[in-house]
């Protein structure tokens, strides 16, 4: 059980320090950049795309189009950027397309 120090914490702290004493940070951020690949990526690439994972740090993504699967090969980089910008933390070292 956490043991809190004052009264006085936001609820983002206290909900911050469960996630931690519970050791489910990474699932929760796991989730976050899941939840984002549409937002990044746009709506024309997020509907070629029917299947999302992380293993390991690195984002598997299922597509229906190989002209597309090689195009994002060459965005590799700056999506995994993107994509932990956007969760605040660096939670995805690669994207493998399969």
């Amino acid at each position: 059980m956490v043991k809190r120090l004052s009264n006085n914490q936001t609820l983002r702290e206290v909900i911050e320090e469960l996630l931690s004493a519970y050791r489910i940070e990474d699932k929760v951020n796991e989730a976050k950049v899941i939840g984002l690949w549409d937002k990044v990526v746009g709506k024309m690439i997020a509907r070629e795309t029917t299947h999302l994972n992380i293993k390991n740090k690195i984002l598997y993504v299922k597509l229906n189009s190989p002209a597309l699967k090689q195009e994002l090969g060459f965005a590799r980089e700056k999506l995994v950027k993107m994509l932990n910008k956007e969760a605040g933390s660096e939670v995805i070292s690669d994207i493998a397309f399969v």
